[in-house]
């Protein structure tokens, strides 16, 4: 709206109302002077308490390790965000609900942690039961051997195709 001209040769009364509108939409809602200087200072604020909560639970979290003991030595591996257990170790935890141990097979039996999801059973991908096979390939047909190996006396060449009396012209291409 700063652009057009704002004289009187320029813009016609409407759309100099319309302007004035223009004008009035852009401040709309912005903060002046000790309003604006407050707001900052709150913001300024704002950005330093949680940079240093933010840096701090960085810290603190990069140090955590998985608590589960695997042949009387503490697992070295980080555990998973909010929780006390790697990935490997989760299931050890009673009151997460969010992984599941594989079942695995009756000849297989496995226990590595999968997530829970929409189904029952959840499974790891080694173990995961495929759907039935939707589509059915359709079935070669076995030509029998006696049309393979039909006469070829039986059609005519184009060389031997010729006009007949009884048949125009046209048809007998």
């Amino acid at each position: 709206g700063s652009s057009l001209l704002t004289g009187p040769e320029g813009l016609m009364a409407k759309e100099r109302e319309n302007l004035k509108r223009l004008k009035c939409l852009r401040r709309y809602r912005q903060r002046y002077g000790v309003e604006a200087l407050l707001h900052r200072q709150l913001k300024e604020r704002r950005m330093l308490a949680t940079d240093g909560t933010a840096q701090q639970a960085h810290t603190t979290r990069s140090s955590q390790r998985c608590l589960a003991f695997v042949d009387d030595v503490r697992c070295s591996n980080q555990s998973l965000p909010m929780t006390r257990h790697c990935l490997t170790h989760i299931c050890q935890d009673t009151n997460q609900m969010l992984f599941k141990p594989c079942q695995g097979s009756e000849e297989v039996p496995c226990n590595k942690p999968v997530p829970v999801s929409l189904s029952e059973d959840p499974c790891c991908p080694l173990h995961l039961r495929l759907p039935p096979q939707m589509y059915v390939p359709e079935q070669v047909l076995v030509v029998p051997e006696e049309l393979e190996a039909a006469p070829t006396d039986l059609y005519l060449s184009a060389a031997e195709l010729q006009p007949t009396e009884s048949l125009p012209l046209e048809f007998s291409d």
